[in-house]
């Protein structure tokens, strides 16, 4: 009989933490994931990126068959309308078949689903609903949730200022949608109710959107989306926001200092950034201290300073997303059992769901450039067949690769499907590719990706269809 009830306790069952219970089980060891949400999978299957793209892919068909773009491809439609009701519902039918999923998943590998919030009560004891569970080895992936923005008090029962989460849930199309926060989760939310009929307002106190992404494609992404009708106000700071019976009024000034001016909205989304889930989890009780971020810090193994307590996904280092969190699960858990669990923090893809897509993997053109010299290789879609043929005209692909030894060390898209071509540069980084191996590698004909191939070939030579 093991001293301990388990050989791994999961905290969290996001992306992170369910991959890594699933994982660990199948390695022999016997799991169990602590969750408090009634349903598995996080925010990302709750209320993040499922739901979101969800919605996301119904309202670009909307928006295809109300503005007309079906009828230049000779699809005519005489009358439609928009059904909220049944959009919302096959949004909730996405969430409820892939949270089922995970739970099938959890019975299928006899990974144990503790009902309830976790906290330590010592290095290797937690108290879950009202019950002590001792383990050997402990994994905290709690996630993270929205920033708050001071002065600007989030209530998405009401509907006026709402969150990521409340913005997914509105029950009719606000006339004015004012979002503050001109990054990911911003604009991917915006284009929903954009597409469905609003006027959004994007609010932004950098003076560029989409920050960390290479400065071309933020540039160019500025141009699109105001071509689609989204309006800026950059270099922009949100002072307060007052919900009244008609909607919200909202007092901003200029980032820099100057006059304030107030904007009438019908619902503003709060979307500035997301913070480290770490409250309520006993760490003092252990010994274990944040950083200045609020992060968990940890070694190249996923283990912090504390033995036996380890830690992935939006609590340590790095950027917040689903798929950095999966890979980190999987690597942790066969840490534990004594593998060698590695993950390429260097190749990391990072997506925006918006139309166009934006992808990007590795270093932007501004880092690279601070590390040495680079060449760089660009290709519109314009010139790229599939996306002419299917009037898919906007952005390009960026390779950007060492000025001596051809190593890819970065790629960045925008184009319809970027989100699914950027694959293809993240395993050819992996493999340590040159600009020359993707030039060189075939590529089916007519495709979106022979763009990055035409782009791997501008960096050295010159692309065939420019």
């Amino acid at each position: 009989m093991s001293e301990f009830d388990y050989d791994v306790l999961v905290i969290g069952a996001g992306p992170g933490g369910y991959v890594a219970a699933i994982r660990a089980a199948q390695l022999g060891l016997k799991t169990a994931c602590a969750e408090s949400r009634e349903t598995l999978g996080g925010t990302c299957l709750n209320v993040g990126c499922i739901p979101s793209k969800a919605l996301l892919h119904a309202s670009e068909f909307y928006e295809e068959a109300a503005g007309g773009a079906l009828a230049k491809l000779g699809v005519k439609i005489d009358k439609m309308s928009l059904d909220l009701d049944t959009m919302q519902g096959q949004r909730k039918d996405a969430v409820k078949g892939l949270t089922g999923g995970i739970e099938f998943l959890f019975k299928k590998n006899k990974v144990d689903w503790l009902k309830g919030r976790a906290s330590f009560t010592g290095a290797n004891t937690v108290e879950v609903g009202g019950q002590t569970v001792t383990a050997r080895n402990i994994v905290i992936a709690t996630g993270s949730s929205v920033t708050p923005l001071p002065g600007v008090e989030v209530d998405n029962d009401k509907g006026l200022i709402v969150d990521s989460t409340g913005a997914l849930e509105l029950d009719k199309v606000p006339d004015h949608m004012v979002v503050i926060g001109g990054g990911v989760i911003g604009l991917e939310l915006g284009s929903v109710w954009r597409r469905l009929g609003s006027k959004v307002t994007v609010v932004e106190f950098l003076d560029q959107i989409l920050p960390g992404m290479d400065g071309e494609v933020r540039k160019e992404a500025n141009k699109i989306f105001k071509k689609q009708g989204f309006e800026y106000k950059l270099g922009t700071k949100v002072t307060g926001a007052e919900a009244h019976k008609k909607g919200v009024r909202l007092t901003v000034e200029p980032a820099a200092g100057g006059a304030s001016e107030t904007i009438e909205a019908d619902v503003v989304l709060v979307s500035i950034g997301r913070r480290p889930n770490t409250d309520g989890l006993g760490l003092d009780k252990i010994g274990l201290e944040l950083n200045a971020r609020g992060q968990i810090e940890t070694d190249h193994d996923f283990a912090t300073k504390v033995s036996g307590i380890w830690a992935i996904g939006d609590v340590i280092p790095g950027p917040m997303l689903a798929h950095k969190a999966e890979d980190e699960g999987i690597a942790v858990a066969e840490n534990i059992a004594g593998l060698t669990g590695i993950v390429n923090h260097a190749v990391i893809p990072s997506v925006v769901y918006t139309k166009p897509e934006i992808a990007g993997v590795g270093l932007t053109e501004e880092a690279a450039k601070e590390r040495g010299a680079v060449k760089v290789g660009k290709f519109p879609m314009l010139a790229n067949s599939r996306a002419k043929t299917n009037h898919e005209p906007d952005g390009f692909v960026k390779v950007i690769a060492d000025a001596e030894t051809d190593r890819v060390l970065g790629v960045w898209i925008i184009a319809t499907v970027a989100g699914t071509m950027i694959a293809q540069a993240a395993q050819a980084m992996e493999f340590g590719a040159s600009s020359e191996d993707i030039a060189y590698t075939c590529h089916a004909h007519p495709t979106h990706s022979e763009a990055i191939k035409e782009a791997a070939m501008a960096v050295t030579g010159k692309p065939i269809h420019m």
